[in-house]
């Protein structure tokens, strides 16, 4: 048996924000873990090594959503970027949830779970619920709902949950474009895609930011920051990240 090689590159593409590499390696020190990542730039955007609060995300948003719609049958949720699949994932091991739209600016992304590029791919792409949509998530929260909107065939179409993560914080962007979104004005565009009642959650990679609270304390009736703390084994020490959770009006 060949053994497993260390690094290897899997696709490269060029897209309007950048050099975008998937890639997998085996960590030695790991007892020989396959790790893949995705590499947009000089931008780290998801390690399979770290997934605990990609997963926390759809767990914290959603424990919240049935808080809020005890009665409900199925529940329509959006997910805000792809990466390797793991709050698609998570979201989807709610058995009251009935749709899911995820929404990814790189196609090739996309193409990669169709393809099975990736581990969680097939697992995704199987599932009758899960729909990917190829588009800007932060233009389309910010269009004319009469227009466009997440549901490509149904622009106007309201959700029970949204949950984002796709730039490093609303500080630190991986596009300028997307500042608007996180004003008050934004997010009130983005708090009228969903039901009364609905919940939006995001994961952010700093600690809670008392500008960011304020603005959705504007918008929404309800919100709360919870610190999820994970092991990185490099660095052999606990790290800790951000997940907004807030309930519309």
């Amino acid at each position: 048996m060949h053994p497993k090689p260390r690094f290897e590159e899997l696709d490269y593409r060029k897209t309007p924000l950048g050099e975008l590499i998937l890639r997998r390696r085996t960590i030695l020190s790991l007892d020989n873990l396959e790790v893949y990542e995705i590499i947009l730039g000089d931008e780290f955007l998801m390690s399979s090594l770290f997934t605990a609060v990609e997963v926390a995300l759809a767990d914290l948003g959603l424990e919240k959503t049935r808080t809020q719609f005890p009665d409900a049958g199925d529940l329509d949720i959006v997910v805000g970027g792809l990466g390797l699949g793991y709050t698609a994932r998570a979201a989807l091991a709610n058995d009251r949830v009935g749709s899911l739209t995820v929404v990814d600016y790189l196609e090739p992304v996309i193409e990669w779970h169709r393809d099975g590029l990736v581990p969680l791919g097939p697992e995704l792409t199987a599932d009758e619920r899960c729909r990917f949509v190829h588009g800007d998530f932060f233009r389309l929260a910010l269009a004319d709902p009469t227009v466009e909107g997440f549901h490509p065939d149904d622009p106007a179409k309201k959700f029970h949950t949204i949950l984002l993560d796709i730039d490093h914080s609303p500080d630190k962007l991986l596009h300028e474009a997307h500042g608007n979104f996180y004003s008050p004005e934004g997010l009130q565009k983005l708090a009228d895609r969903l039901h009364p009642g609905g919940v939006f959650a995001m994961w952010s990679d700093d600690p809670p930011e008392v500008t960011f609270m304020d603005s959705l304390k504007s918008v929404f009736t309800e919100c709360e920051s919870h610190i999820v703390t994970f092991h990185n084994p490099l660095q052999d020490r606990d790290s800790a990240s951000t997940v907004y959770v807030a309930v519309r009006k």
